[in-house]
């Protein structure tokens, strides 16, 4: 279920779009006017792609050396710093079992950013739907899509559709759902040729711990040529691969790693109509990639 935070020091005159049911609906808070006024460029839009921040009301909370909060405190300011149009947290915001004091906390933490920025967020295992529609209320005119929740979000150049793979608090597995699945499919097939990216928490794996539904997923986006990647989170992983043509990313996390071997941190995206640049942005973890830029070509 995508969220926003989004509070703009200045009067705004947003729109933008969310896409529900096979339903198309403008709501009064939201991204793309937002791109499209600050994009460097009218062919490209950039944003800042955190995952896994796992922020616990207690600030000092640790887990394996590192403490998300302040993971989290010291990524903001440098996330404004890179001038993104927009930021998207793809999932696991809290830390185990989205208490509704982790939410607050998050909320401390974004507040500087939000200022300026919309921030997008997607639900992952370690969320709680009601307790983070609390904090972050859906977007005007955000529908179900039977107990799931979808967003569009427009640019000249990309479209991006976040979906909803939330499925239990606190256990593994993920889950799109037959209701989620058919509205993606019914989209793909009525939208347009513009370049389309999925973002989705769960890991796009054949696992117990995983997007369970993923090889129909798979079924659904294989014949869009329009489905351009796939970004996901969950594993606390920074990895690139490519599936029949479609680019698969595996979002580092913000909070902390699993493994010595991958990095801790976050990525900033170029996306135009031919395809994406994104750089690698780690303050802990393995360092060597920091910096480091990769180019996908859309196929």
């Amino acid at each position: 279920m995508p969220q926003i935070y989004y509070n703009p020091g200045r009067r705004s005159f947003l729109k933008s779009s969310a896409q529900a049911a096979g339903l198309l609906t403008a709501y009064s808070l939201g991204v793309s006017s937002v791109l499209a006024e600050t994009s460097s460029a009218a062919n490209e839009v950039q944003l800042a792609l955190l995952s896994d921040t796992h922020i616990a009301e207690d600030v000092q909370n640790v887990y394996r050396g590192f403490y998300p909060s302040r993971n989290l405190e010291s990524v903001v300011p440098k996330v404004i710093a890179a001038r993104p149009d927009a930021v998207l947290i793809n999932g696991d915001v809290a830390r185990l079992t989205g208490e509704k004091g982790d939410y607050a906390q998050v909320k401390k933490l974004l507040a500087p950013l939000a200022e300026q920025k919309p921030v997008y967020m997607t639900l992952g295992n370690h969320d709680h739907r009601e307790n983070i529609q609390e904090a972050f209320p859906a977007p005007k005119g955000l529908q179900n899509v039977k107990d799931k929740q979808v967003m569009v979000i427009e640019q000249p150049s990309t479209r991006f559709i976040l979906l909803d793979s939330m499925m239990y608090v606190n256990k593994t597995p993920g889950f799109l759902g037959q209701s989620q699945r058919s509205w993606l499919e019914g989209f793909l097939r009525q939208s347009d040729a513009k370049p389309t990216v999925l973002f989705v928490h769960h890991t796009l794996a054949d696992s117990d711990s995983s997007l369970l539904d993923v090889e129909r997923l798979f079924q659904i986006i294989r014949s869009h040529q329009k489905v351009k990647a796939v970004f996901y989170g969950h594993s606390h992983e920074y990895k690139y691969e490519v599936l029949d043509g479609i680019h698969l990313v595996n979002q580092p996390a913000v909070g902390y790693n699993f493994s010595d071997s991958e990095p801790v941190g976050w990525l900033t995206g170029t996306f135009r109509k031919e395809g994406a640049d994104l750089t690698l942005n780690a303050f802990a973890g393995n360092m060597k990639d920091n910096g480091k830029s990769k180019s996908l070509a859309w196929r």
